[in-house]
């Protein structure tokens, strides 16, 4: 069966213009099969219409004919039908006028070309006419085709071209893959090739036929050259250097290949690889690659390919070659899987990636024991040398049985030195990833650690705490794996690693906790491990507990099985996984240090956590004088310095509100107030307070009262001052006459005293006790006045008539005496 033929052509005689440059030749059809639809004719005039290159002459000789570029050309229709057309430059006879004739193919929606041709091979045909025939053959050019057209000489030449365009070759067909996938119609739209041969664009496409799946090469769509590749329909187009200057945007790839070499690397695997196999010349390759399973343009075949026939491939083609043997170990037989291992392997290799090691090491899981030892010891060296020397973290290591016989210990003979000292190094366990792999590869390749063990495990117990304190790090770090299976592999690395983060988790129990938030450790055996269980037990506990932190802390001592009494460390450990840096209050502090003995906290440490809620008390918590007071009894030893100092005001505090206090108040809070600077200020408002508050009382003392007003400390005066404002101050005010009078003397009195007393007691008077005074009724003031006749002279109490008469601020005869002689003094 023949395909239908049409002839479009301008070789005629007296039909256009016979000279001028660049001027549209005008063209058509001279012969059609009955069988082409019209619309397929409508669409076909623009497709197979020629433009010569811009310059060239309307006469020309037959050189300069033979010069011009040809197009042949692969378009689709849009009723799904084929036009397969090459179309030619011819001159006239008589006047040697430029002109054109198209022959095309035309295959009706659904049809291939015969024997599944490609149409980039019916460019070989010689049955391609360059003049209409005066009766159209029957047979078409494409049928006619011989098989001979695919002769060794070609076939050189075609690798001769690959080897000539191998800088572009892998970008060249990562393009023409996105063409090719269900997805590639949207970038790129068109594959631009630059030559200054239209023959040349042809071989280009003939090199990618070669390599695409046969359902991509019949569908891809092409011509060899055009003038404008912005308006040809084809997704593959051939252009001259002078008409690809203006191209660009995300609609072209243009690879000018007349130009300087590509910069960079393409990131494709399979165009990669199928760029070396034609560098190589061995493009049969390709149909033995078709052969093997997988998708269209899966890098694996391909690459498996390349490297059992010895072509060197880059490391994402290695990987690409790992990954797909380790899915289908089955797929190869057993010369051509110790080829690849053997290539995989490959000595003077230097630039093995992450992702190649990975591939190799599932590539081994999937070989172990279906293949010979002879071919994946190779494979097991390399990952266990890798982990040792490439210091790659994450390489999946072979089982034990990989280096049991002697490839093994020719391995073992080599790294095992290298372990050791390592291992052996200050720096060993720093790097819990480095650590963990070297124990490992040491076990398997049976290497004797016995003696580094307990420095090593100890030093990866606190690098584990270490690389769990970042906030911002993943939930699970990267080792946890590889650490669980070390762990489960060596019992001995098991038991003295938990008994080293046990014994560290008391000085840094919330980091305890985080690593056993994040890592999943098996410590549910016979050890007794008390704080690491401590550490298990506290999230739960502080969130079942809430608000009460001493129930956390009970709950947690009793998920150790051990008492405080018997081991101490474990109410460290408890204390520091509920407050971990903050302080207990005050309440939370006195119900620690009854529920265990000092001893227990002075040998846990814990005493400083209670000293911390002393000193951290505000002012208003009335209990913490009574814990320092504990404090300073039970830990007389261990309190030192500042702390002791701010301790002592407090239990100083406790002595005045209770009446233990001796005598000299003022010079004794003064005196101890240096030896707890910088003192908080809440413990001055203890201390400061207390003293203020026994002065106010309506029994303070006389002499006390005295040495404060002439104390000339400022804040000491302010903290009475801030008394004196105070509620309790202006009840009493109200309602004791007595107190009243008493306070104006006071008031009245030490009139040498210094600034700061006197301004304080002239705006007590008029802020505080005036007001009182005013509430009162007559009786009330007179009463008033009657205790303060009776506690001074009558000229006090005729004083204090002056001052309850007189307007705000005034204080009569005996305040202005009194005033004088402060400003004298």
């Amino acid at each position: 069966m023949s395909l239908a033929q049409l002839h479009y052509t301008s070789a005629t005689a007296g039909a256009g213009p016979e000279s001028g440059e660049d001027a549209e030749i005008p063209a058509r059809f001279t012969a059609v099969d009955a069988a082409i639809p019209s619309a397929a004719l409508t669409e076909a005039g623009p497709l197979l219409a020629y433009e010569p290159p811009a310059g060239t002459a309307r006469q020309v000789t037959e050189n300069a004919l033979r010069a011009l570029p040809e197009s042949f050309s692969f378009s689709a229709l849009s009723d799904g039908s084929h036009l397969l057309a090459r179309t030619v430059p011819v001159r006239t006879a008589q006047l040697s006028s430029l002109r054109f004739h198209a022959h095309a193919v035309h295959l009706p929606a659904g049809t291939r070309l015969p024997g599944g041709m490609l149409p980039i091979t019916a460019c070989r045909s010689a049955r391609w006419a360059a003049a209409t025939p005066d009766r159209v053959p029957a047979v078409d050019p494409v049928t006619a085709l011989s098989v001979a057209t695919g002769r060794a000489a070609d076939r050189e030449g075609l690798n001769d071209f690959a080897v000539s365009r191998g800088p572009w070759l892998a970008g060249v067909l990562a393009d023409l893959r996105r063409l090719s996938e269900p997805d590639g119609s949207a970038e790129p739209v068109k594959v631009v090739l630059v030559e200054r041969q239209s023959a040349d664009v042809a071989r280009w496409i003939a090199l990618a036929a070669a390599v695409l799946p046969p359902s991509s090469a019949e569908r891809l769509t092409f011509t060899t050259y055009t003038r404008h590749p912005e308006r040809a329909p084809q997704r593959v187009v051939g252009v001259l250097p002078q008409d690809a200057h203006e191209l660009s945007g995300p609609g072209f790839r243009v690879h000018t290949c007349t130009g300087p070499r590509p910069e960079g690397t393409v990131d494709d695997a399979w165009a990669e690889t199928a760029a070396r196999i034609w560098r190589s010349r061995t493009p049969e390759l390709f149909r033995e690659a078709a052969e093997l399973p997988g998708e269209p343009f899966a890098a694996g075949p391909v690459a498996v390919t390349a490297l059992c026939a010895g072509i060197a491939l880059g490391p994402c083609g290695r990987a690409a070659a790992a990954g797909w043997a380790a899915e289908r170990p089955y797929a190869l037989d057993a010369k051509r899987t110790r080829q690849l291992v053997d290539a995989l392997t490959a000595a003077g290799v230097d630039d093995r990636t992450g992702a190649e090691f990975d591939a190799a090491g599932r590539l081994f899981a999937a070989l172990d024991g279906r293949s010979p030892a002879t071919t994946t010891a190779p494979l097991a060296a390399m990952l266990v040398t890798e982990a040792v020397r490439g210091g790659n973290g994450s390489v999946e290591l072979p089982g034990r049985t990989a280096f049991s016989g002697p490839q093994g210990e020719a391995v073992a003979a080599v790294l095992g030195p290298e372990i050791v000292t390592e291992l052996s190094g200050p720096g060993a366990g720093q790097d819990v990833a480095r650590t963990v792999q070297l124990l490992r590869v040491a076990r398997l390749l049976g290497v004797d650690c016995a003696e580094l063990l307990p420095g090593v495990v100890r030093r990866l117990a606190s690098g584990l705490l270490a690389d769990t304190r970042d906030a911002a790090a993943p939930d699970s770090p990267g080792w946890a794996p590889a650490l669980l299976e070390l762990m489960d592999e060596q019992f001995d690395v098991r038991t003295a690693l938990l008994g080293a983060l046990d014994r560290i988790a008391p000085e840094d129990p919330a980091g305890a906790e985080r690593l056993l938030g994040r890592v999943a450790l098996p410590f549910t055996g016979t050890q007794l491990l008390p704080h690491l269980r401590m550490c298990a037990e506290a999230p739960e506990a502080k969130a079942g507990c809430g608000d009460d932190r001493v129930g956390a802390v009970q709950r947690v001592l009793r998920a150790a099985g051990m008492s405080p009494f018997a081991e101490p460390l474990v109410l460290r450990t408890a204390v520091g996984l509920v407050w971990e840096e903050d302080a207990p209050t005050v309440a939370e502090a006195r119900l620690l240090l009854e529920a265990a003995t000092s001893d227990s906290h002075r040998t846990a440490g814990t005493w400083s956590h209670l000293v911390a809620a002393a000193l951290n008390a505000p002012a208003e918590e009335e209990e913490a004088p009574q814990l320092a007071h504990d404090l300073l009894r039970g830990f007389p030893q261990e309190i030192t310095g500042r702390e002791r100092g701010a301790l002592l005001l407090l239990d100083f505090a406790r002595e005045l509100r209770s009446g233990e206090a001796e005598p000299e108040w003022a010079q004794r809070v003064r005196a101890l107030r240096p030896g707890a600077e910088p003192v908080e200020p809440g413990v001055l408002g203890h201390a400061f307070g207390a003293l203020a508050g026994r002065l106010l009382a309506p029994d303070g003392p006389e002499a006390e009262q005295y040495a404060l007003a002439h104390s000339a400390d400022a804040d000491l005066i302010a903290a009475y001052d801030r008394a004196a404002h105070g509620p309790d101050v202006r009840a009493r005010l109200a309602a004791d006459p007595g107190y009243a009078a008493g306070c104006f003397a006071v008031w009245t009195a030490h009139p040498h005293a210094g600034a700061d007393w006197s301004r304080t007691t002239a705006a007590l008077l008029e802020e505080v006790l005036r007001p009182a005074v005013r509430a009162l009724s007559a009786d009330g003031v007179a009463a008033v006045e009657e205790a303060v006749g009776r506690s001074g002279s009558s000229g006090r109490a005729e004083a204090f008539r002056d001052w309850n008469r007189r307007s705000q601020g005034t204080l009569g005869r005996l305040g202005r005496r009194l005033a004088g002689r402060v400003r004298r003094g």
